[in-house]
């Protein structure tokens, strides 16, 4: 007999209360390539943009519609460094991580500014690598 499969449950305690749990997952293709810098201290940092389709209903002529977010992801050191030498635009690509906000000033306008990324644990390239262009 078959051991059956039980479903994870999130009632782990922590504190009195519930672990806080924040964890992405994304399958999508890069929107570019990666922009990679290393930071005074010598740590490599990749930004990347990925966009993911997720279906959203037929329209009236029965066609498949689609919506496509954009995220922008960050990565930290050696996996930054081979983002920089493999990821091109176009690859498709796994990545697991946590959602972080950054907040700023605009040193133009004086406001306030924010931008919701995604910063990477790991990922995974998927498929054939995309055709490079013509040199």
């Amino acid at each position: 007999m078959a051991a059956q499969r039980r479903a994870p449950t999130l009632d782990v305690k922590f504190n009195g209360g519930f672990e806080m749990i924040n964890k992405v997952i994304l399958v999508g293709n890069l929107t570019a390539d990666p922009e990679v810098r290393a930071t005074p201290k010598g740590v490599y940092v990749a930004n990347m943009r990925l966009a993911t389709n997720t279906y959203v209903g037929k329209d009236e002529a029965g066609n498949s519609k689609e919506q496509t977010e954009f995220h922008h992801l960050v990565v930290f050191g050696r996996p930054a460094e081979i983002a920089g030498e493999y990821l091109r635009k176009g690859r498709l690509l796994y990545v697991e991580g946590r959602i972080q906000t950054n907040s700023w000033d605009d040193a133009a306008t004086g406001t306030k500014k924010y931008r919701t990324e995604v910063v990477v644990d790991s990922y995974q390239m998927l498929g054939p690598k995309p055709q490079e262009a013509a040199a």
